[in-house]
């Protein structure tokens, strides 16, 4: 059976170069990085050279660079680091509605546990911040602001710049989630005014379990894990030194795919799978905005079709795809995000992420857009609300 892979917004495949460096770390050079021998120098020396990859990514210094196990725990460092680091008596924090569940449930600790007083912005009906919106709500009393870079389930683009802006003007910090932009976008911590952001090796051919927090040079946050002073004392704990050197290597193999514009092939393939399911199935709704959006994310609803169902049936021919985050699998209700947007229900039930990659080719979504089709055929028929035209 054919195989086809469009779920790289959840997981990418590990680059052979990634494995390769990574090996070693695994096996020979063993030992704990805390040491002064020579097993834990070498260890050492594999965390600190990756640590320049990974800011040199982002265009941040090396030692602004805390290594994590996952975007979620970057996310609720940036957060919670911020919150117990202030001294304010009336802590306010601002994100939005559609942000990931790292960031969402964390608020929601806040609010539980009446740590600070929180509010949340609203998106336009193409998911996207406006930064009036961000004025009204904001006072003097706001620590920080937290807004995804761009949207892991439909790609839009968020103002961050602008966003940033507005929370300095009221000396407030700002974190983003790029987890979903590292590698798609040229991500500029300084172009872009940000105090935190948070970036995952597994979204751009990394392993799993290493990720990573900037921390603007001067910025002071708590730590939520105590122990040792590893991390510049911000994350205690002996590193994932294999986890780290693969990052380290992914990150440089970002950064190469960024100078030869390796998005662009992935935008052309994009761009050709939503144009052929435009003209070949009926009732559809492309979510997001139709060009604010990163190069490699397509999620279409399609009336009359579960979304479930629709992501088994092509499971089944081995398509792969998903229908939300990963994060939130299991949960029978609607996705956040397209709720927050207004999308009707008709629509909202039925989205479908295709997330592609670079290696990704025009067969695989010729393939795709013809299953697709056969498919959504079979489904509509025997649905009882569809009706064809």
């Amino acid at each position: 059976m054919k195989k086809v892979y469009l779920d790289n917004n959840s997981s990418t495949e590990i680059d052979t170069g990634v494995l390769n460096v990574m090996m070693p770390y695994l096996k020979e050079c063993y030992g704990n990085p805390s040491n002064l021998h020579c097993f834990g120098r070498e260890a050492r020396v594999a965390i600190e050279q990756s640590r320049d990859q990974v800011a040199r990514l982002i265009n941040a210094k090396p030692e602004e660079i805390i290594f994590t196990s996952s975007g979620t725990e970057s996310n609720n460092m940036a957060i919670k680091g911020c919150l117990y680091a202030s001294d304010s008596k009336e802590r306010h924090l601002i994100t939005s509605t559609i942000e990931h569940s790292s960031v969402i449930h964390t608020f929601e600790f806040i609010n539980e546990f009446q740590l600070g007083r929180t509010s949340k912005l609203g998106v336009n009906r193409y998911g996207i911040v406006e930064p009036d919106e961000l004025k009204k709500i904001i006072t003097n009393n706001t620590i920080l602001v937290s807004v995804m870079h761009c949207n892991n389930e439909i790609g839009t683009i968020q103002p961050i710049k602008e966003l940033a802006r507005i929370a300095h003007e009221k000396n407030a910090y700002f974190h983003t989630d790029a987890v979903a932009s590292v590698s798609k976008l040229n991500v500029d911590v300084k172009e872009l005014g940000v105090d935190l952001l948070s970036v995952t090796a597994h979204k751009i051919h990394g392993p799993k379990a290493v990720a990573a927090l900037y921390v603007r040079e001067g910025l002071k946050i708590e730590s939520l894990i105590h122990g040792g002073t590893h991390e510049h004392g911000l994350r205690a704990g002996t590193e994932n030194v294999a986890g780290i050197a693969g990052f380290g290597k992914a990150a440089e193999i970002a950064r190469q795919d960024i100078i030869n514009n390796t998005s662009e092939k992935v935008k052309i393939l994009r761009d050709y799978l939503e144009t052929e399911i435009k003209k070949r199935i009926p009732e559809i709704r492309i979510n997001g905005h139709p060009t604010d959006r990163v190069c490699n994310i397509t999620n279409i609803s399609f009336a009359y079709v579960e979304g479930e169902a629709l992501l088994m049936n092509l499971d089944v021919d081995g398509i792969a795809v998903s229908s939300v985050s990963a994060c939130t699998v299991g949960k029978a209700e609607p996705s956040h995000v397209l709720k927050a947007m207004g999308v009707e229900e008709k629509y909202a039930n039925s989205p479908i992420r295709f997330s592609l990659d670079k290696s990704n080719t025009r067969e695989e979504i010729d393939y795709t857009i013809e299953t697709l089709v056969k498919i959504i055929e079979r489904l509509r028929a025997i649905s009882p609300l569809y009706k064809p035209k």
